[in-house]
């Protein structure tokens, strides 16, 4: 596994610390899945985004639908 490091004040440092550490994890693995997860609601927020944009366009079909177009 790569390593990576993140420079912040001492002050920061023990927030961290003793935030991962009532979460019963060691640093690496809160801030990489704080990270993780930062990168996923960004990402999702994307996604509901371009979908909003594009809506009034889309055709959306019910069950039914999908089903006689495929000969169901």
């Amino acid at each position: 596994m790569k390593m990576l490091s993140v420079r912040c004040t001492m002050e920061d440092e023990k927030i961290i610390k003793t935030y991962a550490a009532a979460q019963g994890k060691n640093v690496s693995e809160l801030l990489r899945e704080l990270v993780m997860e930062k990168i996923e609601e960004e990402y999702n927020l994307k996604i509901i985004q371009e979908y909003l944009a594009q809506k009034e366009e889309m055709k959306l079909l019910t069950a039914d639908e999908v089903e006689k177009d495929l000969g169901l």
